[in-house]
């Protein structure tokens, strides 16, 4: 089987598909994102190089000088540098990254759009961009509660009140995440990320007990586009006096999830695989 590339950004993400790409046989060609990858992952697989996140180019010249037919790409780029002062010395396109930029992305640079331009530009030249839970579907959030800790009525509530709220968030691409309390969503996730919008929650709900609902993106592609969840993610709701936590099934990566729902039952948080059903659809957000 020909080598599967590996295009890695921040996180524990593309550490579970490396191990698990190796696990199942696979050789692993690792082109890891400056400033966003991991240093630990150059020991996970079998080439390693670092390349700029702007370098589409960089990235299929690598890919293609090693044979590979397919690549998964996972991991968070912090888009937050995106808008830093020295951005324009820190981000450095190369001329095929220009080209889709100014053509393709002209009129839309969100991400999804930007995520299908890449993920286009690999298949021209013979890279599959596949699902990036190949390698670790048994990681991925599944329907009911998944911790020995239950909501409680008044967070089964939120839940319901705020759970096609968050959809629209999401749909309206200004985030994929919310903080409800009593009712009420007390912190809307935008550009900065999860964690800050739990931080930031964290301080409008001092009495704690909230609930955060974090969802796919309404257009999601198992490809690039995985909603994910780690031990950190905990220790922040943690932090913030958060009492549930609230995910899709099947679309949300659980990263070491073990580890992750023992920390949430250790903190008395309640982690939940939601979705509405039919027949109360009409009746979320009343």
């Amino acid at each position: 089987m020909a080598p599967l590339g590996l295009i890695a950004g921040e996180g524990v993400f593309p550490l579970l598909v490396a191990r698990g790409a190796r696990a199942a046989g696979r050789k692993v060609v690792c082109a890891a994102l400056a400033g966003n990858a991991s240093p630990e992952l150059e020991g996970e697989v079998d080439d390693f190089r670092w390349v700029g996140v702007l370098r589409l180019g960089q990235w299929i010249r690598m890919l293609r000088a090693a044979g590979c037919e397919q690549a998964i790409m996972v991991g968070r780029v912090r888009k937050s540098q995106m808008y830093s002062r020295w951005r324009y010395f820190q981000y450095v396109p190369d001329l095929r990254t220009l080209k889709i930029w100014f053509t393709r992305l002209r009129r839309d640079k969100r991400d999804h759009a930007v995520l299908l331009a890449v993920a286009d530009e690999l298949a021209k030249e013979g890279i599959t961009l596949i699902d990036s839970t190949a390698y670790c579907a048994d990681q991925l959030s599944t329907l009911g509660v998944m911790t020995r800790t239950q909501p409680t009525a008044a967070q089964w509530a939120d839940i319901r009140f705020g759970y096609d709220i968050c959809r629209t968030v999401s749909k309206l691409d200004i985030g994929q995440a919310i903080g409800v309390m009593d009712k009420d969503v007390i912190a809307v996730e935008a550009v900065e990320g999860t964690n800050v919008m739990i931080e930031r929650a964290g301080r409008y709900c001092k009495v704690g007990g909230w609930t955060l609902i974090k969802v796919a993106n309404t257009q999601q592609d198992m490809r690039m586009d995985v909603p994910s969840i780690g031990v950190t993610t905990i220790e922040k709701l943690a932090e913030a006096r958060a009492g549930c936590l609230v995910l899709e099934p099947g679309k949300t990566i659980l990263l070491e999830k073990e580890k992750v729902l023992e920390l949430a039952d250790r903190h008395k948080i309640a982690v939940v695989g939601y979705e509405v059903k039919p027949t109360e659809a009409d009746h979320v957000g009343s």
